[in-house]
This record gives C-alpha cells, structure tokens and sequence, in this order.
C-alpha cells in the first residue's frame, strides 16, 4: 500500500498515539533506570529484591527501546511507519525488555552463552513474525 492510498485520519491518529507511547516509553525509562540504580545502591539481593531487579530492568529497557523503535519504523518502513499502530512498536518494545530480561536472568547462574542468546533472539524475531503476518491477514472494514 502507499503512502497516498491511506486515508488521512487514520494516519494522524496513529501519529499521535505513536508520539504518547514514545512518551510513555521515555516516562518508563527514566522510572526503570532510576529505580534500578535506587535498587542496586541501597538494596541488598535477596529473593524479592531481585524479582524487583528484573521488573525494573525489564521496564527501563523497554521504555528505553520505545523511541528508538519508532525510529527504525519512522526511517526504514515504506509509508514511514504511519500505517503502524502503536500496538506494534510497544509489544517490540516489550519484547527487547524481555530480551534483556531473560539475558540478566540466565547470566546469574551463568547459563548465558551466545549460541543460547541467538536462539532467544531467533524465537522472539519469529513470534514477532507470526504476530505482524496475523494482524496484516486480518480483515479491516476501512
């Protein structure tokens, strides 16, 4: 589909609410990566102080993915990522913190190696895959 064959509301609008999830993604990274450092300066690590380790490691990173998610879309999409909802970018962004999670969480005892990186990164990259082709099979009565 062009860029001209979308209607123009449905643009601006999927404009403006990729614009308050890059909000919302710089609102989460600023409150992950504080609490993280709050966390790891004040806290000893015990058993709930990790789990609140990985939920604020999992929130930064992903708000810290969110803008940059968009620009990758913005820049390399054929319609400049106008035609995405920001449905896609967040659930992306979700999936680079849980990346990164699951990373943190296999380098405690020491099970992260690269092979097993890549094949988190392949099986993330492939439900993602699956995800897009559902949503593009999908019919929209626009």
């Amino acid at each position: 589909m062009a860029a001209s064959d979308i209607s123009l509301p449905r643009v601006t609008a999927n404009n403006a609410a990729q614009i308050s999830a890059v909000a919302a993604g710089v609102v989460m990274a600023v409150g992950g990566w504080s609490g993280l450092f709050w966390l790891v300066s004040n806290a000893l690590p015990t058993v709930p102080n990790r789990w609140i380790f990985y939920a604020l490691l999992h929130i930064a990173l992903a708000g810290t993915s969110l803008p940059f998610i968009r620009l990758l879309h913005h820049r390399f999409a054929r319609d400049h990522g106008l035609n995405l909802g920001a449905v896609v970018i967040v659930r992306q962004a979700i999936w680079v913190g849980l990346f990164g999670t699951m990373c943190a969480w296999l380098r405690i005892p020491r099970l992260l190696s690269l092979p097993l990186a890549i094949v988190l990164i392949v099986a993330i990259v492939i439900m993602e895959s699956l995800l897009r082709l559902r949503e593009r099979m999908q019919w929209h009565p626009d």
